[in-house]
């Protein structure tokens, strides 16, 4: 068995408030707390590889596991933004090859690949929920997602959805 540890990237800035690309739109103090609480968090014993989305929230969200870790964040647009479930589902069996992986899309990608689970009767632990900073630890055995739990973000004060 080979985990996957999906995560939602961590709280960003207001994304009415930010005047730039959104692609550019960086996390909040809070969001850098909950990133800087990662490592902590999971069990990154023996992850092989880290792959982002290329937006920069998603990127910081997995810089302190990188750091922690001595790993490169790979990019991959199959969990950008918009992304399809599928896309990003394919994806993570492909990179599980190698070993545990942690994967940072958006909420939009997660809350669609979940509904690919649930659709294909993939037991889901935990509620149907993606709040930021949050990660579905997903099990694959012989190719194929087998189950998934839900855990909660880690505890950092002053975190807003």
């Amino acid at each position: 068995m080979t985990l996957v540890f999906l995560v939602r990237h961590a709280a960003a800035l207001d994304r009415r408030a930010w005047a730039e690309p959104d692609e550019l739109r960086p996390l909040s103090s809070a969001g850098r707390r909950q990133a800087e609480a990662l490592p902590g968090h999971l069990d990154s014993t023996g992850l092989s590889r880290l792959v982002s989305s290329p937006l920069v929230r998603c990127v910081q969200t997995l810089e302190p596991l990188a750091e922690t870790l001595g790993a490169p964040i790979e990019l991959a647009d199959e969990l950008v933004e918009g992304a399809s479930g599928r896309g990003a589902l394919d994806l993570m069996l492909a990179l599980t090859t190698d070993g545990p992986v942690a994967v940072c899309t958006h909420g939009d990608v997660l809350l669609d690949a979940l509904g690919e689970l649930r659709a294909a009767r993939i037991p889901l632990d935990g509620p149907f929920e993606t709040k930021k900073g949050s990660t579905w630890i997903l099990e694959v055995d012989s190719g194929s997602f087998r189950r998934g739990r839900y855990l909660e973000p880690p505890v950092v004060s002053e975190v807003t959805a």
